[in-house]
C-alpha cells in the first residue's frame, strides 16, 4: 500500500520542493549508502522531480532503474562479524518513501506555520502490519509545526531526528494540518 499524504496539494509541493533545494544547497541532503554512485549523482534530480510532479510510487520506480542501487551491502553478524548481504528488495521503497514523507512533513509544518496554525496533527499516512507501539502512541498527537521544521532540517535522514516524527523507515506515520 503507498502511503496517503493527507495534506499533498500544489502549495505543499512548492514549499517541499523549497526544502529539497535547500539541503541541497546546503549539502545536507541524505546520500543513502545503498545508491551507488549513479544512484547518488542522479538522486536530487530524482527526488525533486517526485515531489514537483509525481509521486512515492515514480520515485521507487527511478530508483529502481539504470543500476542506481547497489545489489548488495556490508552488515554485522549479532557476534559481530562482518558479512556481505544483498540489499533488501523494499530498499528503493523504504527511501523513497522516507525522503518524500520528509520532505511533506517539513512542507506542512511551513504551511501550518503561515497560517499561523498552532500545531500538524500525526496520522497513520501508511497502514503497516506490525505498527509499533510507539508510533501507535504518537497518533493523534499535536506537534508545533516550527519545533517539528527545526527537528528535520537538523537531521539528514529519517533516522536521527529527535521528535520521533516520522518514527523512522517504514513508520507509516506522517502529519497533516488540523481539520478547522
Amino acid at each position: 500500500m503507498t502511503m496517503q499524504f493527507a495534506s499533498l496539494n500544489e502549495q505543499i509541493r512548492r514549499l517541499m520542493l523549497d526544502e529539497v533545494q535547500r539541503d541541497l544547497d546546503n549539502d545536507r541532503w541524505h546520500q543513502s549508502p545503498r545508491l551507488t554512485a549513479k544512484g547518488l549523482a542522479d538522486w536530487p534530480k530524482l527526488l525533486q522531480e517526485a515531489v514537483s510532479t509525481g509521486t512515492v510510487a515514480s520515485l521507487v520506480a527511478a530508483v529502481e532503474q539504470n543500476e542506481r542501487l547497489h545489489e548488495t551491502e556490508q552488515s554485522h553478524t549479532k557476534s559481530g562479524d562482518e558479512i556481505t548481504k544483498d540489499i533488501p528488495t523494499t530498499a528503493a521503497e523504504t527511501l523513497a518513501e522516507g525522503e518524500f514523507n520528509r520532505y511533506y512533513i517539513r512542507a506542512v509544518c511551513r504551511a501550518a506555520i503561515a497560517a499561523k496554525l498552532p500545531a500538524v496533527e500525526v496520522y497513520r499516512a501508511k497502514a503497516v502490519q506490525e505498527p509499533r507501539p510507539s508510533s501507535q502512541a504518537k497518533l493523534g498527537t499535536r506537534v508545533a509545526p516550527q519545533e517539528l521544521l527545526d527537528d528535520l532540517r537538523a537531521s539528514s535522514n529519517t533516522h536521527d531526528n529527535h521528535l520521533g516524527i516520522p518514527a523512522g523507515p517504514n513508520s507509516g506515520l506522517s502529519v497533516r494540518l488540523p481539520a478547522q
